[in-house]
């Protein structure tokens, strides 16, 4: 069986191809998919050609990790899951090509342990609960089911920022200042307030989450913390950071880096989701057929107001 699947064969030069679809084995599933998000972090990088080392890293690849369709055969182990609606955050089911992460195709072989099942009201809103696991990770502190460190103040307003904002107001705690530099990405705060860093006199935060992924950041972040405060780097940088020693020693600061989201981080937005706590609505803003691959890709990585891209697979599915 054949699965049409978007490649990039080199930096900047993508095409959708028809890939052979590995056979499912036991314990494994077939998904038919919706629809898949594109990741403005880790799938821009891949696109730019700017990826650090990454394992598996080479082209030509499949990107993605942020698939969601029903679930079309099961093996007799994962008959459970038959036309049941689920996330899928990657997979390796596609022939002749590196599959990094693998995700973003109309049919996918997985394993049923890697699929999260999902309620069908989120709809299309179910492929961002993998930057939403992201976010949980970082105020986690990686899957500990609650938030150890709440943010005082958030550095971008892109998809992440708003999640962690979200986060933060629905646990309870005080509502984070989020910086926004692009007027496009202004509007839009739930319960929390929006300012551009000029207007901001703040230097005393405890906690600063960096979802920008600006390289060239730290020092400005650092001299906005209290002292003993911590600085959360929660997006992913393709250049190297640095800080001036002095500011840090002054103030003592702590500078945490947030790993990759773990299954825990998952199933906990997951039930935050479902059950209403978490609102993913408003943060999908742009769809496109996956004809149009690369329009929706060149929108996603260079339009200011595109939150969020997904490519809708559903006529296939």
């Amino acid at each position: 069986m054949q699965s049409q699947a978007i490649v990039f064969k080199e930096p900047r030069q993508l095409s959708v191809q028809s890939l052979d679809l590995a056979e499912m084995a036991e314990g494994q599933i077939q998904v038919a998919v919706e629809y898949s998000g594109i990741s403005t972090g880790t799938e821009r990088l891949l696109w730019d050609g700017n990826m650090p080392a990454f394992p598996g890293m080479g082209y030509p690849l499949v990107p993605g990790y942020e698939s969601v369709g029903r679930v079309v055969k099961a093996s007799d182990s994962a008959n459970a899951l038959l036309g049941q609606r689920v996330f899928v955050p990657g997979a390796s089911c596609l022939q002749g090509v590196r599959s990094l992460f693998g995700g973003t195709a109309s049919q996918l072989v997985v394993s049923q342990e890697r699929v999260v099942p999902v309620e069908d009201h989120l709809g299309a809103n179910a492929v961002l609960l993998a930057l939403a696991a992201t976010a949980y990770h970082a105020v986690s502190g990686g899957g500990k089911r609650q938030i150890i460190n709440p943010p005082e103040l958030i550095v971008g307003h892109g998809v992440m920022g708003r999640l962690l904002a979200r986060m933060t107001v629905a646990s309870g705690a005080p509502a984070p200042t989020v910086w926004e530099t692009q007027p496009a990405r202004m509007t839009g705060a739930q319960g929390y307030q929006t300012v551009h860093p000029k207007d901001d006199p703040r230097k005393d935060y405890k906690a600063i989450y960096d979802v920008s992924g600006d390289s060239d950041l730290l020092d400005q972040l650092i001299q906005r913390l209290a002292p003993g405060g911590e600085v959360v780097l929660a997006g992913f940088y393709k250049s190297d950071l640095h800080f001036a020693f002095a500011p840090a020693f002054m103030r003592e600061a702590q500078i945490r880096t947030a790993a990759e989201w773990k299954r825990p981080d998952l199933l906990a937005v997951n039930e935050l989701a479902h059950t209403g706590r978490l609102s993913l609505d408003g943060l999908i803003t742009h769809q496109q057929s996956p004809s149009k691959a690369l329009a929706a890709y060149e929108t996603a990585f260079g339009d200011a107001a595109c939150l969020k891209m997904i490519l809708d697979w559903s006529a296939n599915a």
